[in-house]
């Protein structure tokens, strides 16, 4: 496990329990950056309305791409945003894309 990383319970997923500063210490630079922003904006939110559902939307939000990046790497991240930023503007699959039927076949997992 990352140093920055939340050690979950072992029926949790990595970054399950993870604090807000753990979450951004395992983001990449601009990622982080963009967490502070959220952070600040739903913290000073949940004080003006007294509700912290958004708090912890935003916390797991953040915790999934604190996962994912850490589990991938940050080059391989950065190249799922930017494969992913080109389908959406294309609409188009990366030729080397892996069909999702294929995948999931790949990992196990149900049809």
């Amino acid at each position: 496990m990352a140093a920055a990383e939340s050690a979950p319970a072992p029926d949790r997923p990595p970054f399950a329990d993870a604090s807000p500063a753990q979450v951004c210490a395992a983001l990449l630079p601009e990622d982080a950056a963009e967490f502070d922003r959220q952070w600040q904006d739903v913290m000073a939110r949940a004080t003006r309305e007294l509700d912290l559902t958004d708090v912890h939307r935003t916390l797991n939000t953040w915790r999934r791409v604190a996962w994912v990046t850490t589990a991938t790497g940050p080059d391989r991240y950065r190249a799922a945003l930017v494969g992913a930023e080109e389908r959406l503007r294309t609409g188009e699959r990366h030729p080397q894309a892996t069909p999702w039927h294929q995948l999931k076949a790949e990992l196990g997992l149900p049809e």
